[in-house]
Parts: C-alpha cells; sequence; structure tokens
C-alpha cells in the first residue's frame, strides 16, 4: 500500500497538471476568464463580515434545495450525513483521536469567521496550500464529514470528490449537505479564527 507521503507528492503534482491545463485552456478558449480583471468595479461586492456569519444564520435551507442537493451527492456515488448524525459523530470520542474529522470546504473569510470546531480547514481552490496536511489527516480517520455553507454551495462536495480521488476511501467520506448554515441555526458551538496546527479546538453544547 502507498505511504502518506507518496500519495501527498502524487496528488500535488495531479493539482498542478490540472491548474496549468485549466489555465491553458482558459487562454485559449474565446469565451475565457480575463484573470487579471477586476469583476467587482467600484468596490461594489458585498461585504461580509465576520459578524453577520456568525449572528445571522441564513436559516433553515428549504427543502426542495436540500433535495436537490442530495440527488447531486448520489449522482456523484457520495454519501450524504444528516444534522443528528453530524451531532452524534461531533460528540464522539472518536473526535478527540483524530478518527473522526471535519472538513470545512469554505474559503479563509468564512471558515476564520466561525466553523465547527475541530475542523479542518480545506479549500479545494488551493490544493497546494491544504493537501500536504488534510491527506494525512483523513488517511487517519475513520469518518470524515465534510461541509460548506450548505443547500446550492458546492463546495464541500467537489473537495469529497478530489479526496476520493486522491485515494481517501469514498466509504468513509460523508458530505453534509445542509452544512454550517444547518448547524448554526440549531445553535450549535461554532469556533472563530485560524486552527492551530496538530490541535483539536473542541467545545461543546
Amino acid at each position: 500500500m502507498r505511504n502518506a507521503r507518496t500519495v501527498v507528492l502524487e496528488a500535488l503534482l495531479v493539482a498542478f497538471a490540472g491548474a496549468v491545463f485549466a489555465l491553458a485552456c482558459n487562454a485559449l478558449s474565446p469565451r475565457g476568464l480575463h484573470l487579471s480583471r477586476n469583476y467587482f468595479p467600484g468596490g461594489n461586492r458585498p461585504a461580509v463580515s465576520a459578524t453577520n456569519l456568525i449572528s445571522k444564520p441564513a436559516g433553515a435551507l428549504p427543502n426542495q434545495v436540500l433535495e436537490a442537493t442530495l440527488r447531486r451527492l448520489e449522482q456523484q456515488g457520495l454519501q450524504s450525513i444528516q444534522s443528528n448524525d453530524v451531532v452524534e459523530l461531533f460528540r464522539d470520542a472518536r473526535h478527540e483521536q483524530g478518527l473522526v474529522v471535519f472538513l470545512d470546504a469554505r474559503d479563509d473569510q468564512h471558515y476564520q469567521a466561525g466553523h465547527i470546531p475541530g475542523a479542518w480547514q480545506f479549500n479545494h481552490y488551493r490544493p497546494e496550500q491544504f493537501l500536504p496536511t488534510i491527506l494525512p489527516v483523513c488517511l487517519n480517520a475513520q469518518k470524515i464529514v465534510i461541509y460548506c455553507n450548505g443547500g446550492t454551495c458546492d463546495d464541500s462536495e467537489f473537495a469529497a470528490i478530489m479526496l476520493r480521488d486522491a485515494g481517501i476511501p469514498r466509504e468513509n467520506l460523508f458530505v453534509y449537505a445542509a452544512g454550517i448554515t444547518e448547524w448554526m441555526t440549531n445553535g450549535l458551538p461554532v469556533e472563530t479564527g485560524a486552527r492551530r496546527s496538530g490541535q483539536l479546538l473542541k467545545s461543546g453544547p
């Protein structure tokens, strides 16, 4: 069986090759994005503060949105996990042992504004930054819960696919489709700031 270092190196190589291929396709395509262009001129991009991310969750996701997400996950061959099971795993003793792992698939701003306590960040748009840390953690885990904002947010889905393609057994991967939105709506604990490497910052309700 390949060791974790080999998997990490291969994953980084694939990520680099994919990035080069994507940039080349973007440059050749007549509809490609202009990477130097400001797509939010005049400062019109809506600002998101840490305060409103934590204190004002959007509420429970509409059933039709959640059902569509669950169908999409099934089509991708991914397992979904519901709120009660997520809470149970969060309180499971294996969480402190690193055998149950939570991954937040959002960017720095959203992660630091509020995430499930102890969750590792995995922004799949920057695999070279996160995979060297995340892959060994996931290879050691029995269950991996991946989430983002939930609903139409598909970052957790793409993060799960990337991990599966990097060699993490699909039976260990679970996508929390309702995401941090449902978690916060249910009054469950959140943690702010960047994760301190190697520590599970566990707090419970």
